[in-house]
């Protein structure tokens, strides 16, 4: 469809609504930057009630036809539109890198995470299968069968524009809903890439619509009527509003919130394999997933044999733009972003972290203006530490020293967030201990980033995730279908007379 300039260097950047790309009439737009460079990119346009409205509207229209597709065809488009997914995957890569600044290998592998979430939903026929029992009393048979809900929508972050989505719209489609993405505005560009994809994959007009926007286009979905579920992923805070406005308007949510995760390094770890870890996990993306380590947990001595060569790492990290190949990290997604991250680091300081690698303040010959800050180690962290308590979702490690593996198991429970985990050790009956164990939803054992593959499911718990079912996999075949029972009996096999207690098996 062309390369990623003709999608990342127009001036405005408008919505997908009925099959067409709609330019914003509201007025109001928001500057969308080229991190690695602090410039202006292009501007996204903001959607008016009026313009959500009409989203709906379009996937309301859309959804009876499609709902009565049958699945194998409603499997065929996304058979389609994962082959053009598999041919367009550096171009979409390379849209990330350009508005996100993650570096292109990595902004590839976002790519295929998502791939993999369209190759499960290839098998929705099996997954919507129901079950049926004969003769569950006299004459009947009971079955049970799922079915889509209609119009739903997904509210994504900023810092994984391509695979987030598809964590929500693939299974979605595939179950028979139409759908409404609004993306985050700060790099809006892949959803309309994405938006013509599934269209050039004959995905009928009106099933996937994109409405870019803020808080506006955000509470226009939550109480719209014909909204049937939201799922969202970004901080805790919004993720609890989510939550609980759409509830309160009688709608389906899954709403996975912000992360605090640790990886605990046992005596007996293998020390290298456990720095790679660290400094992959801690500074990959700049620190912007909801599965980074952001602190790590050092039982005993280790604490004393690893801290040196963490910081012999994290200072020598190849921070650059994330275009260039050879980039271990690149810029953070906003100027806003990277105040605050070093105004972190600055707090962690002030209330007596140890400081072993600054990175506030690094400049990148040739993109001076960008927004780049380099990766920080904090040592002798304690977890009344602003710096351990909450999310910077930035290029800072946090090094918390703890005696015994007892401890180490105390001190990840006692945190209000639990998304993921990771425990690095040789020992099998700690590795079981700590799985069993851990009040976390996703856990590693010697694997740092333990993100499930694409039929397990995504999700945490605690403050990580509000809501009762995870993201895709067969969680979100469920999210995006409720059950029917249907129990059927003809009338030769009818007793006579009638009948005053509920059909039994008698």
């Amino acid at each position: 469809m062309g390369a990623p300039e003709a999608f990342t260097a127009t001036a405005g950047i408008g919505h997908f609504i009925a099959g067409q790309a709609v330019a914003g009439a509201s007025g109001r737009t928001q500057d969308v930057f080229n991190p690695a460079t602090g410039a202006v990119a292009r501007q996204v346009a903001l959607a008016s009630a009026d313009e959500v409205n009409a989203a709906v509207a379009a996937a309301k229209a859309a959804f009876p036809a499609w709902a009565d597709t049958a699945p194998l065809r409603r499997a065929r488009v996304m058979f389609r539109f994962l082959e053009l997914l598999n041919q367009e995957r550096d171009t979409l890569a390379a849209m990330i890198t350009a508005e996100h600044g993650k570096v292109f290998t990595d902004a590839q592998g976002e790519v295929t995470r998502g791939i993999e979430i369209v190759e499960f939903a290839c098998g929705i026929p099996q997954l919507l299968k129901g079950d049926h029992t004969e003769q569950v009393g006299s004459g009947i048979d009971n079955w049970t069968m799922r079915q889509p809900l209609g119009v739903v929508a997904g509210i994504t972050p900023f810092n994984f524009p391509v695979m987030v989505p598809m964590w929500m719209f693939p299974v979605a489609i595939a179950c028979g809903n139409t759908f409404i993405l609004k993306p985050s505005e700060r790099d809006p560009s892949p959803s309309l890439f994405i938006a013509q994809l599934l269209k050039q994959a004959g995905l009928p007009d009106g099933v996937f619509n994109v409405v870019q926007g803020d808080k506006l286009a955000v509470d226009t979905l939550l109480t719209h009527p014909d909204v049937k579920a939201v799922s969202f992923v970004g901080s805790t805070p919004i993720a609890q509003y989510i939550y609980e406005t759409g509830a309160r308007h009688g709608k389906r949510v899954q709403a996975l919130g912000g992360a605090k995760n640790h990886m605990v390094v046992m005596p007996d770890a293998d020390l290298e394999q456990a720095v790679d870890a660290l400094i992959g996990a801690a500074y990959g993306s700049a620190g912007e997933r909801c599965m980074a380590i952001s602190v790590a947990v050092l039982v005993g001595d280790v604490a004393d044999r690893i801290v040196p060569k963490l910081a012999e790492r994290a200072k020598t990290l190849k921070v650059k733009n994330g275009m260039e190949l050879d980039a271990e990290m690149g810029p953070i997604v906003t100027r806003e972003a990277l105040a605050r991250i070093e105004g972190y680091i600055a707090k962690g300081v002030e209330e007596g972290a140890q400081l072993v690698v600054d990175g506030r303040g690094l400049k990148v010959p040739g993109h001076e203006n960008g927004f780049f800050t380099g990766g920080t180690l904090f040592d002798h962290v304690s977890p009344e530490m602003t710096i351990y308590r909450e999310e910077i979702f930035g290029p800072v490690l946090s090094c918390v020293r703890v005696p015994d593996f007892a401890r180490a198991v105390e001190l990840v429970n006692a945190h209000e967030f639990g998304n993921g985990v990771a425990c690095f050790t040789r020992d099998g009956h700690i590795a079981r201990e700590f799985g069993r164990r851990i009040e976390v939803g996703m856990v590693g054992i010697n694997v740092p980033i333990p993100v499930p593959m694409a039929w397990h499911g995504f999700g945490g718990w605690k403050k990580s995730l509000f809501g009762d079912t995870h993201a895709y996999g067969e969680e979100g075949v469920h999210f995006y279908t409720r059950q029917k029972s249907v129990m059927q009996r003809w009338p030769e096999s009818t007793p006579k007379g009638a009948e005053f207690v509920m059909p039994t098996a008698k």
